[in-house]
């Protein structure tokens, strides 16, 4: 099916409203889920709309609530999530985050009492769309285990970092601390697919191509020990500084969908225009571009891009031209939406 963002949108949105969540956060929740489709990240797209109401319909989220924001110093905001829809209490957050960096130059949001974030790409886009540089990380459900560990502990910590471009180039990195994301292996455990043996472990710590006996162990992190020491001081940042649950306190949404997860967000803006004029940050981001793809490649069919372009590339297209849903996942949205 070839829909429109707009159109996406609305079926996510009014999914939401149904469930009785409120106008602003249904539409903020929509049109971060809508992007994260349109950038080809599908495993955090509008396939997740479904889950989300599974969850808000359990009681793990709260549907009729709205993000506080207090600010205990001009640059630093405290946000409390109430429980309610991830994705929009990240962008209220991240909104708040610009605004105070307009004014400071640099500012940091804390958010606690939040739900499933989904994918980070779309909140740096916007904040690179205004010129802004960003630092975004959350914290997730345990995944990894400590260096040296074989009990999930760890989140797998996704990470993000934003640099602006005023010609409509920005780089974006979205990345997780796992090697592969967990959804991969669910999908491959339910095709009865095997998993490259790097991606995951089974419940001794072992590595495995079994993909279910990985739905039952864990995920390996990039970088063994080094990774997961990574992970473990970002979910302190995101859930321990914030205030939020952190490590092993976050309890798994797919098993406790009725438990409100108490998820931490940090949102770290930097005006970048307080640093250098936004042309001279482009022609430098020229030059770095310039410098990565005229090294010599391994492979000569294989492009070297920084980070982020093929997702720029693919949001640019689908406003342009409207993007593609599979049948059952249109026929799900819309069902769900009441159409």
């Amino acid at each position: 099916m070839l829909v429109t963002q707009e159109k996406a949108q609305a079926l996510a949105a009014r999914a939401f409203l149904r469930c009785g969540v409120r106008d602003g956060m249904a539409a903020d929740a929509a049109r971060m889920m809508t992007m994260a489709e349109m950038m080809g990240i599908t495993t955090h797209g509008l396939a997740r709309v479904s889950n989300y109401v599974d969850r808000l319909q359990a009681g793990g989220m709260d549907p009729r609530t709205e993000p506080v924001i207090t600010a205990p110093a001009p640059a630093l905001l405290q946000v409390d999530g109430r429980n309610g829809l991830g994705p929009a209490v990240a962008l209220r957050a991240t909104r708040a985050a610009m605004n105070a960096a307009r004014a400071t130059g640099i500012a940091a949001a804390f958010c606690r009492h939040s739900t499933h974030l989904g994918a980070l790409a779309p909140l740096l886009w916007i904040a690179a769309q205004d010129g802004f540089a960003a630092i975004i990380t959350t914290n997730t459900a345990p995944m990894i285990a400590p260096a040296g560990g074989r009990r999930a502990l760890l989140g797998n910590a996704p990470v993000g970092l934003a640099i602006p471009d005023e010609d409509g180039m920005p780089v974006l990195l979205d990345m997780a601390l796992s090697v592969a994301a967990r959804s991969k292996v669910r999908a491959a455990a339910s095709a009865g697919a095997s998993i490259p043996e790097t991606w995951a472990t089974d419940a001794q710590g072992r590595p495995t191509t079994d993909a279910a006996a990985a739905m039952d162990g864990l995920m390996q992190a990039i970088g063994g020990a080094k990774g997961a020491h990574l992970a473990l001081c970002l979910d302190l940042f995101a859930g321990g500084l914030s205030g939020a649950a952190m490590m092993g306190e976050i309890p798994n949404a797919n098993t406790t969908p009725d438990v409100p997860p108490d998820l931490g967000h940090m949102i770290v803006i930097i005006d970048a225009a307080r640093l250098m004029p936004p042309d001279r940050l482009s022609a430098r981001l020229a030059d770095a571009r310039n410098m990565v793809e005229t090294t010599p490649r391994v492979d000569p069919a294989q492009a070297i891009r920084l980070p982020g372009e093929r997702a720029v590339a693919a949001l640019k297209t689908a406003q342009a031209q409207g993007f593609t849903l599979a049948p059952d996942l249109f026929d799900t949205l819309s069902r769900l939406a009441g159409d």
